[in-house]
């Protein structure tokens, strides 16, 4: 971590932060008990915390929509501070966020700034040597909501690669974790490692992109055991138990701050045969399909949406379901658990259960194995198991991962 300062540093941070911001689309709000009292700002929002480390430097940004200051894009406003940022990298989804779910993305030029962008969600996923070559620091800065399946720590983790491998610095430049209370799940069984699952841990696994990246080095989970040299700009006044509502969707799909709470819980629907809201305006909120006509009343149509689902599951046709969009997400937060009951009712609901767990999106999207990181979750569901009995199924890994975790946490 650095502690750096120039004159007139601050003068410029109050210029670029907004003095409120937003919420694209809140849904839920805080209860008065655990409302934050502190105001939290955001490792990019602390200029006066690591400017002037960037001054005479070549600099490389991975980032995304979510990578700003205030209401500016992170690479705006140091550009307008005289910085030089040579190469900037992208990741699912694209720089500008604007790329569906599991599309490949191009390397493009960024039409505001001109600086070239370089994808690494499309014909490479780590930057090569050559890209590195002319960055003499690199930054990361990308909002993460908390999930093993959420692919931007799989970026951060080859980007930490990459700099190890060519030598260089990489600065975080941290984020609150939106459901950083959350640590549950079972941890990943590394038989099923794949490019929703890279590492062991929980679904959901209650750290931010600083900490995980301290996990990263001090578990050596880099190829190779590498080690890469890092900094980290932490979040001001911050805790994991701290309600955050984020003031840019993190992608596409996740559109509202409770599509963001449900995330961990309702993930689970993109490996079974139900439509998980892609293809309406309420991804991970609304949940159905045209087999479970005459068991719930509450049905949407999924249509193609380009930038969020080209051809959603049952497009075109009537599902009906849950609708889980006033859902109390502070009950979430008072058990600190993901809810498996709504698979266990849909797959119960379900007429045709010999196919509830077949669709084949693809090996890894659409395979519940995959997605959950344990292959004894399907035939639990099947087997109409308790969830008590399936939570003790996921010990001692999930205590063991709990444990570990406290070596690398920044925030209380």
């Amino acid at each position: 971590m650095i502690k750096l300062s120039v004159v007139g540093l601050v003068i410029a941070s109050a210029l670029l932060y907004g003095t409120s911001r937003s919420a694209f689309m809140s849904s839920i709000k805080p209860s008065a008990a655990i409302a934050p009292k502190a105001v939290l700002k955001t490792g990019a929002d602390q200029t006066e915390k690591y400017l002037s480390y960037l001054k005479g430097k070549r600099i490389g940004i991975l980032g995304n929509q979510t990578t700003i200051i205030g209401k500016s894009h992170l690479v705006d406003s140091l550009k307008s501070l005289g910085i030089t940022i040579v190469k900037v990298f992208g990741p699912e989804h694209g720089f500008r966020g604007n790329a569906s779910a599991g599309v490949r993305v191009k390397d493009e030029v960024d039409k505001a700034t001109g600086i070239p962008i370089v994808s690494l969600y499309g014909a490479k996923q780590k930057p090569s040597k050559a890209d590195m070559a002319d960055i003499d620091l690199m930054i990361y800065d990308a909002q993460d909501v908390g999930c093993r399946f959420y692919t931007n720590i799989n970026a951060l983790a080859r980007l930490m690669e990459a700099c190890a491998e060519s030598g260089k610095e990489l600065l975080i430049l941290d984020r609150p974790n939106p459901n950083g209370y959350l640590i549950d799940g079972p941890v990943l069984d590394m038989k099923l490692k794949s490019g929703i699952g890279m590492f062991p841990i929980p679904m959901s696994h209650g750290v931010t992109v600083g900490e995980f990246a301290q996990m990263l080095n001090g578990e050596g989970w880099l190829a190779g055991g590498v080690k890469c040299k890092i900094k980290i700009i932490p979040v001001a006044d911050y805790n994991h138990d701290m309600p955050y509502t984020l003031p840019v969707k993190p992608s596409p799909n996740l559109n509202t701050q409770q599509a963001i709470m449900l995330y961990p819980s309702t993930c689970l629907f993109e490996g079974v045969a139900v439509n998980h809201g892609r293809g309406t305006q309420f991804p991970f909120t609304v949940f159905g399909s045209p087999e479970l006509k005459g068991k719930y009343d509450f049905s949407f149509t999924p249509v193609s949406i380009p930038g969020m689902a080209e051809t959603p599951l049952y497009m075109n046709q009537v599902c009906y379901g849950l609708d889980l969009r006033n859902y109390n997400v502070e009950k979430l937060r008072r058990s600190k658990k993901i809810n498996i009951q709504w698979v266990k009712e849909l797959y119960k609901a379900f007429p045709k259960k010999e196919s509830f767990f077949d669709y084949k999106q693809s090996k890894e999207m659409g395979n519940v194995d995959f997605r959950t990181g344990d292959s004894r979750f399907k035939q639990q569901i099947i087997d109409d198991v308790p969830e008590a009995e399936m939570r003790k199924s996921w010990e001692p890994a999930l205590s063991q991962y709990k444990v570990m975790r406290k070596k690398y946490l920044i925030y209380p």
